[in-house]
């Protein structure tokens, strides 16, 4: 009787409280966190970098602003990332991140109290899902759903997901690539490797100190590989002016590097993305396998965006394949979409059981 009661209020209060929040969805990724918000769309996108101060633990800066200070903070500020490969590192650092981008969307002071879906790699640990549930609740979330990044990357660019037929989702981002063949709802196969974006950047300073002796950061590693990163030789290859820290002589220094060898410091992480792309066709089923002949494989996340990384998983697969619109925020798109499913799909898509053939 007693715990009836509790429920009923309990009920009572997260209704009051759902009357001052607009629910929201939320992509919590190791280089990027992005939100949407139930009846605007996507409102946030920023950097998961929170800036602190070493003698008293204060928050300091977040997002945009503490990225800016990576690689330039004195001794008494340190700039972390509290995602690592997908997961949290540092819980209280990564509660206080999520409670100013709450903040920041909603300013309404203690009665916003939002339903929050957070997407989450499909094959972290119930520890590891714990801790994202737990971190969103102690950023505000009255209730949190946890769903697969590759799963709300498919609901975000608009596959079909509850068809009987197979529909292929790659995930780039910054700490993992995530792959899914999803039907029905559900995960038939999924797999989720530790290779992404940021293995990339390190790829290029490992590359540029060993080549050139020169030392560079990581946001300088991040500008390479956008302006003239790439996967495949283009049609026109580019150079660019670099500057660093010569590791001989301690001072700056500025060299160019071209397209090519750019390609060739990212040729090992990039051919670990395509097996992974060519292991997840090898276990999935023959008519699911058959579907995607004609549907092709979708590809989402920052790390898609990388020149020619779909031409070279379409020669290598045999399949087409397509880059989602607006690719970095497909994920949080489909967090937003599940937030205006019914319960009974919300629990089915949610569910964390593959389907058995």
């Amino acid at each position: 009787m007693i715990q009836k009661l509790f429920r009923f209020i309990k009920g009572l209060i997260d209704s009051v409280l759902g009357l001052f929040s607009n629910d929201l969805g939320i992509d919590l990724g190791t280089a990027s966190t992005h939100v949407f918000v139930r009846g605007e769309g996507v409102v946030l996108s920023e950097p998961s970098v929170v800036a602190i101060e070493k003698a008293t633990n204060r928050v300091v800066a977040v997002g945009e602003e503490a990225k800016k200070m990576l690689g330039r903070t004195p001794d008494s500020i340190v700039a972390i990332r509290p995602m690592k490969d997908g997961v949290i590192s540092d819980p209280e650092v990564t509660e206080a991140m999520l409670k100013y981008f709450i903040k920041k969307v909603q300013p309404r002071g203690f009665l916003t109290r939002p339903s929050v879906v957070v997407a989450i790699p499909p094959e972290i640990s119930q520890v590891e899902r714990r801790a994202v549930i737990d971190a969103a609740e102690h950023a505000g979330a009255r209730s949190v759903i946890l769903v697969e990044q590759p799963k709300a990357a498919a609901i975000g660019v608009g596959l079909p997901v509850q068809e009987p037929g197979g529909n292929m989702v790659i995930d780039i981002g910054g700490g993992t690539t995530d792959y899914a063949v999803i039907s029905l709802g559900g995960l038939v196969y999924s797999k989720s490797i530790k290779i992404a974006g940021d293995e990339m950047d390190e790829d290029i300073t490992e590359y540029l100190r060993k080549t050139y002796n020169l030392m560079i950061g990581e946001r300088t590693a991040e500008e390479i590989k956008i302006r003239i990163g790439s996967a495949y030789p283009l049609e026109e290859e580019m150079t660019m002016d670099v500057r660093g820290r010569d590791l001989i002589a301690g001072l700056p220094k500025t060299i160019a590097v071209t397209s090519v060898e750019i390609r060739e410091a990212l040729a090992d992480t990039v051919q670990s993305i395509v097996d992974a792309s060519k292991s997840t066709l090898e276990h999935t089923p023959p008519e699911l396998a058959a579907d995607l002949i004609d549907r092709g494989i979708v590809m989402a996340g920052g790390g898609s965006l990388l020149r020619g990384l779909d031409k070279r998983i379409a020669e290598e697969t045999g399949l087409p394949v397509l880059v989602a619109d607006d690719p970095t925020t497909a994920v949080v798109r489909g967090t937003g979409e599940t937030l205006n499913m019914s319960r009974n799909l919300q629990r089915r898509l949610m569910s964390n059981s593959k389907l058995d053939f």
